[in-house]
């Protein structure tokens, strides 16, 4: 039976060990290190699709479970499984792996194999944090991914390098600080570091909201939300290609996820009772920081801001079920909710990979991220500007594309809840449109007003099918997202009732 393999622990530690060998390739054999990468990182992405084939819908429970002694002593184990909720992030971390290994293979020629070694360790890490049910497990996953990162950063980064990555680091090293307090208290008081034991563990108000705010304070400079977020811009300017399109296709999507793991299930009291702490940081995210993306010259740090925007759109979703609960006590309303931000994180994995992707494809050529040093670059790049507009109409919410499904979810749902959090909600799609289609006008259009314009090279056989794989997902996933709500309806459901007990 393929629920008694250790699938799990395969798919976490092949790319682990694959990076380890990569190393012992060394920077002195380049291309025996990408190939070792290519292979490692194709066969965790195979490795993980019995995750998906084999899952059963229907079932709120953990699938794929290992349990093993770890450090008996402390009732720590190592303890994985997966369900709705982690199952489709590690298929897209998986599949984004692929893509940075395959988009760093000419671009990267310095110390390749650390290079690839570090996405791979950190891909591993990655699937470690979204397979964990034992909280140390988890927080050690949690804590050791951002080593990779910083090196990533900080090794082959930008100008300034060192001033992003310890801004990276410190920000999300101090938040998980209060996260590990509160995890401590709640073995104290459970006996286990079981995360779904401390989903049936009674807490008091006062308790629930000290808990919840240890999680915001851990998960909302991951996602990342306002007032915390000044890190992301900086990290994603700096950072090569790869470290960019891994930032905000996967990275983020932890703090979403310890939302729906940790936040929503533990403390649904204080969650409910401080729900509008976080509609109020995602609606400033959405319409606020739209704004700030509107007037930014730099291409990387206009996504950079837009990520952050359409990631509270995915707060939003969470969050917003409390008000529906309250107005309506609409079950199917709130579950919407919830599935709209499921949604809008793999969508937002896809489209914002692959918007950092074509700024690479442009960086490699020119050597510039500002938007005034290209105009008309479809006359040069006709190939090339077909598949940047595509993924720039998919980021503005394009009916048909990944982008518009999640996003209108959110909406459709937050109108049963509030009015007026939908009406500001509804903004994003005319702000998205906005600053997305400047830069497209900007940049992909006109007339070719610079010479290194005009002696572009349109994308080669490798761009092309980076890119190529990821518009057959972005419209895929537009067009058919059924199969991705299925896989999470019965968790969500789970979750729902969860909260609907609490003193909305």
């Amino acid at each position: 039976m393929l629920s008694q393999f250790p699938l799990l622990s395969l798919v976490i530690w092949a790319p682990i060990l694959g990076g380890i060998g990569v190393l012992f390739v060394g920077d002195d054999s380049p291309a025996k290190a990408r190939r070792l990468a290519l292979v490692a990182s194709i066969a965790t992405f195979v490795l993980s699709i019995p995750l998906w084939t084999n899952f059963s819908l229907g079932t709120a429970d953990m699938q794929f479970q290992e349990l093993y002694p770890w450090i008996p002593g402390f009732k720590i184990n190592y303890h994985l499984g997966v369900d709705g909720f982690s199952m489709p992030l590690i298929l897209l971390t998986t599949f984004i792996t692929v893509l940075v290994v395959i988009a760093g293979w000419e671009v990267i020629q310095y110390r390749v194999a650390q290079y690839m070694a570090a996405f791979l360790i950190m891909e591993g890490l990655m699937i470690g944090v979204f397979a964990a049910l034992d909280a140390i497990l988890f927080y050690v996953f949690f804590e050791a991914m951002l080593i990779p990162m910083f090196l990533v950063i900080g090794i082959w980064g930008g100008p300034r390098r060192v001033y992003a990555t310890i801004k990276f680091f410190l920000y999300t090293f101090f938040g998980s600080v209060f996260m590990l307090v509160a995890l401590m208290y709640m073995y104290f008081k459970s006996g286990s570091f079981e995360i779904l034991a401390f989903h049936n563990l009674k807490l008091g108000m006062t308790e629930q909201v000290l808990i919840f705010l240890a999680f915001v304070g851990a998960f909302a400079v991951k996602v990342p939300m306002f007032p915390v977020h000044t890190w992301l811009p900086d990290a994603h300017v700096e950072a090569p290609t790869g470290g960019s399109v891994i930032l905000a296709a996967i990275t983020l999507k932890i703090g979403g996820y310890g939302f729906l793991r940790f936040a929503l299930p533990i403390t649904p009291d204080a969650s409910a009772s401080l729900d509008w702490l976080i509609l109020g940081m995602s609606l400033i995210a959405v319409v606020y920081i739209g704004l700030v993306a509107l007037i930014q010259q730099d291409m990387k740090k206009l996504i950079a801001y837009s990520s952050i925007a359409h990631m509270g759109f995915v707060t939003l979703g969470f969050f917003i079920v409390f008000s529906i609960l309250r107005a309506t006590e609409s079950t199917s309303g709130a579950a919407m909710g919830i599935g709209g931000g499921m949604v809008q994180m793999v969508s937002h994995g896809f489209i914002s990979g692959a918007m950092f992707l074509c700024v690479g494809v442009l960086y490699d050529r020119v050597h510039s991220r500002q938007i005034k040093d290209y105009g008309g670059v479809a006359n040069t790049m006709p190939v090339f500007a077909a598949f940047m507009v595509l993924f720039g109409l998919a980021n503005a919410g394009l009916p048909g594309t990944s982008g518009f499904v999640g996003e209108f979810m959110v909406i459709l749902s937050s109108f049963k809840g509030s009015f007026w959090i939908a009406f500001l909600a509804s903004f994003t799609l005319i702000l998205g449109a906005a600053y997305t289609l400047w830069l497209i006008k900007r940049v992909v259009f006109g007339e070719v007003v610079h010479q290194h314009v005009a002696e572009l090279q349109d994308v080669n056989a490798r761009e092309f099918t980076i890119l190529a794989v990821l518009a057959v997902a972005v419209l895929a996933l537009g067009l058919w997202p059924q199969p991705l709500t299925d896989v999470m309806q019965a968790s969500i459901e789970r979750l729902v009732q969860h909260v609907l007990v609490t003193k909305l």
